[in-house]
């Protein structure tokens, strides 16, 4: 009988898949390899949270580490785990190089969420009231510390093709490196839209997302004072129900229900509430990855209205399920038209089905990820070997990193 393989994943937090994107993808890889047979430990130097996931519920060993002690080089020795995969880079920073020290053989994985330093970029441009620029992502000192670690790592998880596109194009990265995966979901038929609510059992527009990532709360802040304005004009009776986890004082102030604008806080159940709404709005400035607002929006039937920025990569080349809109005036009239017009409405539903289906199958993916990284373990030796600029940033990073982790565990002593 063979034995178990062993995954270890070091969580930048526990993953709170109901207050966000980043917890659902987690828990989408923990399935990938808990439905595959492997053993799976789940280590975390966060606090914990009233809204995070039982992790022992999915069969997942949960365990508590400490940032700058060698108390974790102990607890892996002991594990000696087959693979380790960090979840973002600043993990793999921090922890990087304890793995290779304790356990050289295991196979490193990246998942990278989004790309850091393409979110900070277009952010630094939107300040800065201009257009963001390729070249814009080189001088980013985010993206030397997150390039690094991808080169440091044996594979990277990307969720955009985008992102695959800037990696390989801008930063010469070695396809060998990295591995598309996307948001993954079940198949659905056109049929499962008769089990969700109609159109005339639905009301209002709705957002939803968590305000600890900046890009949510700009998307606010754009719907109150550019977008609602021209709406309510136009359809005085529209309502807006903003949800999210972690609103800030500055979110909770934008509750305005005489203007249609209700901040409703946290949502227990998200899906529930996308289901009963008949429009999500989603005007996104600037941001990285995949919009997982709007891949459950598809899964809920409910049409939306975005940016060329929330909508980049999640579509290939379909239809979009409602419209991609950056002008605020010319936002505001397709979401009301597509509120208002019963078949604009189905037909939308319909292409989100499409999107899904096309786009976001988890079997296309999930065989092929498992494919590369039993692969790696066989032969992580060539693969190493010719990833040259990953061995040179190991000899000279680690060694930084090491040495300034061990002052501060010597410091707290």
């Amino acid at each position: 009988m063979n034995q178990l393989k062993k995954l270890l994943i070091i969580g930048f937090v526990w993953p709170e898949p109901n207050s966000s994107a980043a917890g659902g993808r987690m828990m989408q890889l923990i399935s990938i390899f808990k439905e595959n047979g492997f053993e799976i430990t789940f280590a975390s130097a966060a606090q914990d949270s009233d809204f995070m996931v039982d992790l022992a519920a999915s069969g997942v060993q949960k365990v508590g580490i400490e940032l700058n002690s060698s108390s974790f080089d102990d607890f892996i020795k002991e594990l000696n785990p087959d693979f380790v995969l960090f979840d973002r880079f600043m993990i793999e920073e921090q922890f990087g190089w304890r793995v290779i020290e304790n356990c050289p053989k295991a196979i490193r994985i990246l998942d990278t969420e989004d790309l850091h330093c393409l979110r900070t970029a277009r952010q630094k441009a939107f300040k800065e009231n201009r257009n963001f620029e390729f070249l814009d992502l080189l001088s980013e000192d985010v993206a030397k510390r997150e390039i690094a670690s991808i080169l440091r790592c044996d594979l990277s998880l990307i969720i955009s093709q985008f992102e695959m596109k800037i990696l390989k194009d801008v930063f010469r990265i070695d396809e060998e490196l990295l591995f598309y995966l996307p948001f993954l979901v079940d198949k659905m038929e056109e049929d499962d839209l008769l089990k969700l609510p109609f159109f005339e059992d639905r009301k209002n527009f709705v957002f939803i997302g968590n305000f600890l990532h900046e890009p949510n709360w700009n998307t606010v802040q754009h719907l109150k004072e550019s977008i609602w304005p021209f709406l309510k004009k136009e359809f005085p009776e529209a309502i807006l129900e903003v949800y999210g986890a972690y609103p800030s004082q500055k979110v909770l102030q934008l509750h305005q229900p005489k203007n249609g604008f209700f901040i409703m806080g946290r949502a227990d159940d998200a899906n529930e509430i996308v289901k009963k709404a008949r429009i999500v709005l989603a005007p996104i400035r600037f941001g990285a990855g995949l919009k997982g607002k709007l891949l459950e929006a598809m899964q809920c039937g409910t049409p939306s209205v975005t940016t060329s920025v929330g909508s980049e990569a999640m579509h290939l080349d379909l239809p979009w399920n409602g419209f991609i809109e950056d002008n605020p005036e010319a936002f505001a009239k397709k979401a009301i038209a597509l509120y208002q017009d019963e078949n604009l409405w189905k037909e939308s539903q319909k292409n989100g089905i499409k999107i899904i289906n096309e786009c976001y199958q988890k079997s296309d993916y999930s065989n092929e990820l498992l494919s590369v990284v039993n692969s790696l373990l066989k032969d992580s030796e060539s693969h190493r070997l010719h990833n040259f600029m990953g061995n040179l940033l190991q000899h000279h990073a680690y060694k930084s990193t090491m040495y300034m982790s061990k002052w501060i565990e010597a410091k707290n002593k």
